[in-house]
Parts: C-alpha cells; sequence; structure tokens
C-alpha cells in the first residue's frame, strides 16, 4: 500500500505537466496518417484505473480455494522428496512419482465435460551438469493447453516447478518436503488449470509444471527453448516460485496482502547494440517485461484480487534467478510473482531444528488463504490478456528531421495493423520519463501512423491497441529507427 500511495501522490504533477504538452498537440493538430483514414485532431486526457470487470472473471475469482490449494501441497509434500536427480520409478517417493501425479491431476482438470483443455509432458535428457546434474537425467514437464479460438498464435504462460531441494543442491536422498518452493507455484497452476478448463479466450493460455529449477532452470528453458524454435509468439509468461507465505517468521509483521512481481530493465537477450541505443534515447525502464508489469496493475488490482501488487524494477532478488529467466532469455516478455519477505531458515535446508530453530521447507508456513489470492492474480491477469488484443507488432519512432535540419520536434510512430477482426483502433500512451506508469492517452483511432507535435525529447510514448469491447492490449514500446 505504500508503494501504491507514494505513485498516487506524484501523480497530479506528472498529469500537469502532460496536459501542457497535449495541449500543445490540440493546437497543432495530430496527424494520423492512415491507411484508409484521413487525417483527424485528438485530444489527450489523463488515464484513469478500471473499475468495472466481467461478472464471469469475477465468478471464476471465488471458485478458487484454499482448500484445495491446501490439498495441492500437503500431498507434494508427501513425496519426500522432488529432487530432480530423485527416483523416476518409486511410485511412492521421489520426483517420476510427483511427475506421475501432478500428470494425472492437469488430465482429471481437462477431463470435465465442456472443456477446451489439453495436456502432455514433455520429456527430455539433461546432460551431465558438474556440480548440479551428476549423471544424464530425465526431466520432465507437464503442461496443459487452453487453445485460443481467434488468435491461437499468441501465448500467456504461468509455471510452477515441481523439483525441490534441501541445503546440498546434489542430495536426492534427504527429504526436501517444497511446500513454499515451490509446492505453493505448483498450487497456483493447479487451480489456474481447474478453474479456466472450460472457458475459452482469443488467445492460447498455456500453464506449466516444471523440473529442475533448483539444479539450473533446466525444465523451463528447455521449454522456452521449443516455444521459440516453434515461432510461439509468447507475449507475456509469469512464474509463480515461492508464493506461499505471508509471513517471514523473523520478527517481521506479516504482510498477507502484498505480492512482489520482479521485472527486469535491460532485456536479458539484449544485444551491445540495443543496449548502446537504450543508453542514447532511454527505454531501460520500457522493455517488454516493464510493460507486462504496468498491464498486471491495471487489471488485477486489489478491489478485484484482494491483494497488492509491488512492482520491482529488478530481474529477480539479488543474484538470484526463476524459471522467468529462461523465457527472458528467448526474448520473451517474462516476470516473477514471489511472497513479501522470504525467510531463508525455511529454503533450501535439510527438515532439521538447530539450537531451538525449525528449518525445512514445511506445509506449517505456508499460508493457503495466501496462495488463493496470488492465484487470483493470476487469473485476473491471464483473463485480461487471453481476451484483450494482442500487443501491437512493429512499432517504430521514426527520428529523421527534415533536410538541412539538425532535429525535429515532432513525434512520428508507425505500427502494424493488429490481425484481429475487432480491432476498433489505437491508443498513444504517455507519460513522464520519471513517471512508473503510464498517465495519458491520445485516441489516435484505426490507423497504423501517427506524427504528433509533442517532443520525443520529453516523455515517453507507447502503443496499445482497442477492441470493439473497449478492452485494451498492453503497451509496446516503439523502437527507434532512422
Amino acid at each position: 500500500m505504500e508503494n501504491n500511495d507514494a505513485l498516487g501522490r506524484k501523480g497530479p504533477s506528472r498529469r500537469a505537466f502532460l496536459s501542457a504538452s497535449a495541449a500543445t498537440a490540440v493546437a497543432a493538430p495530430i496527424v494520423a496518417r492512415a491507411t484508409t483514414a484521413n487525417a483527424s485532431t485528438v485530444h489527450s486526457r489523463p488515464i484513469r484505473p478500471r473499475h468495472e470487470f466481467d461478472d464471469e472473471l469475477r465468478d471464476v475469482l471465488r471458485q478458487i480455494d484454499p482448500d484445495r490449494i491446501h490439498a495441492t501441497i500437503l500431498r507434494l509434500t508427501q513425496f519426500g522428496t522432488r529432487h530432480t536427480a530423485s527416483s523416476q520409478t518409486d511410485p511412492v517417493r521421489g520426483i517420476g512419482a510427483a511427475n506421475a501425479w501432478a500428470f494425472a491431476q492437469l488430465q482429471g482438470f481437462a477431463s470435465v465435460p465442456g472443456s477446451n483443455m489439453t495436456v502432455r509432458q514433455q520429456t527430455f535428457t539433461q546432460p551431465v551438469v558438474p556440480g548440479r546434474i551428476p549423471v544424464p537425467t530425465s526431466i520432465t514437464n507437464n503442461i496443459a493447453t487452453i487453445q485460443g479460438s481467434a488468435s491461437p498464435e499468441r501465448f500467456y504462460v504461468i509455471t510452477g516447478h515441481l523439483d525441490s531441494r534441501c541445503t546440498d543442491v546434489l542430495d536426492f536422498t534427504s527429504d526436501a518436503p517444497g511446500a513454499d518452493d515451490d509446492g505453493s507455484g505448483v498450487a497456483v497452476v493447479f487451480e489456474l488449470a481447474r478453474v479456466l478448463a472450460t472457458k475459452q479466450f482469443p488467445g492460447t493460455i498455456v500453464l506449466a509444471t516444471v523440473d529442475g529449477e533448483e539444479q539450473g532452470l533446466f525444465g523451463s528453458t528447455f521449454m522456452a527453448n521449443a516455444m521459440a524454435s516453434a515461432g510461439n509468439d509468447v507475449q507475456a509468461m509469469f512464474s509463480n516460485d515461492i508464493v506461499g507465505a505471508s509471513h517471514s517468521f523473523d520478527g517481521h509483521p506479516p504482510d498477507p496482502r502484498t505480492v512482489r512481481l520482479f521485472l527486469e530493465g535491460v532485456p536479458t537477450a539484449a544485444t551491445s547494440n540495443d543496449i548502446a541505443l537504450l543508453q542514447s534515447v532511454g527505454g531501460e525502464n520500457d522493455g517488454k517485461s516493464r510493460q507486462i508489469g504496468r498491464f498486471v496493475l491495471d487489471v488485477a488490482p486489489f478491489e478485484l484480487t484482494g491483494m497488492n501488487v509491488r512492482p520491482i524494477w529488478r530481474r529477480d532478488r539479488y543474484l538470484r534467478a526463476s524459471d522467468h529467466v529462461s523465457f527472458q532469455g528467448q526474448g520473451y516478455p517474462a516476470a516473477r510473482f514471489t511472497e513479501p519477505r522470504e525467510n531463508f531458515n525455511h529454503e533450501h535446508q535439510n527438515v532439521q531444528v538447530v539450537n531451538g530453530v525449525q528449518l525445512g521447507d514445511l506445509i506449517d508456513f505456508v499460508d493457503f488463504d495466501y496462495v488463493a489470492r496470488v492465484a487470483r492474480v493470476n487469473a485476473a491477469t491471464l483473463w485480461a490478456l487471453a481476451s484483450s488484443p494482442g500487443t501491437p507488432k512493429g512499432v517504430e519512432m521514426h527520428t529523421n528531421p527534415p533536410v538541412n535540419f539538425s532535429g525535429t520536434n515532432l513525434t512520428s510512430m508507425q505500427w502494424n495493423a493488429n490481425p484481429e477482426a475487432n480491432i476498433a483502433g489505437y491508443e498513444i500512451v504517455m507519460r513522464e520519463t520519471t513517471s512508473p506508469v503510464w498517465t495519458d492517452v491520445i485516441e489516435a483511432g484505426n490507423v497504423t501512423s501517427v506524427t504528433l507535435d509533442i517532443s520525443k525529447d520529453n516523455v515517453q510514448f507507447g502503443i496499445r491497441a482497442v477492441d470493439s469491447d473497449g478492452k485494451r492490449s498492453p503497451v509496446a514500446f516503439p523502437a527507434v529507427v532512422g
């Protein structure tokens, strides 16, 4: 809440600044070079928080069940260990038994009457990695898919990792219950699969449990590589990793209404040329991951989910990583949900009591109502992403000045028309360069280029698509071209 209040206090001054800039745009009309439309004049207005949400979405969020989450996490802890290198054949203990159970759970959700979901296993052999994978090891991802009805080529992915570990990353025999890390994330995936299986969306939803995260993100890396090789257009991916504890049990007060969302700045897949351009023109706060983070704040507010999303402008916690990084490595927009404050007595520890302190990732420390709220944030986000237009493609900021001039105060952008049949138009969003969120919008119409009499030196611009129902895509930030 403190984070949101701080943003609110700064809002009026930013809007005042942009209003002055937009007044210039109105005085000197925006020229919209459309494929079929004539030039038009449009006006800027402040972006207002969303307050209306689908009744069907609200019903879905009510169905997310803390008791089912409890049962899922409890069952996962009963496999003893889910270490990636643990037994593949023991029917009771180890990663093999856990994978078989997880696959059966997803198949059960997919088999209900009216289901639109299919389930498959993705298995590969991970070669030896010194210090991480001692022998060639079979790794399995369980993947549930709800194929899009109108734009199946765009994908929205949610993961939790099935494997667990104790203190020694190579110890595959000791108990590693993994209740929070990451039984909680798997429980989120299962609840999403259960409540969304019979739904249909324009875009494609993928819900997966991945393996080998603790050894080096191996399962998610294989999955992301496979999607990239297939040409899948992953427009957003979220890892749910350690999303179970609302209380750190270390003297700090509980924070049951906050979930962190880690969002990278400079893209993981950025080339040296990309970085040089960022240094030249800015945009280090406008990568694809930051844009989906802004989208989450809009579509999954507290009034809908009971949770405050706290964006953290880092790829992950200090010097650490989760499965979202595998997707970022392919250039996909990806982010990580995680609890507000970790307790490292309960993470990557053997189950034991030392000097009166309980160590180990036990179910005793998991708040099932908290996990349900995290699942609601994920569900609201998926619902909005998969039912709204796709993020615009080919967005460019043109910078060539008139002949014999060193620059121009005009801002010219163009983009590709969205493929959806129900696109009503596009909006130009703006903010002061120091603002974390988009604050003002200009309705551009159903066009594919626009020129504004607002200097690109002073503000940031983005483009989003709007459909005939008023649903809006995530923002696309323009690439700089001549």
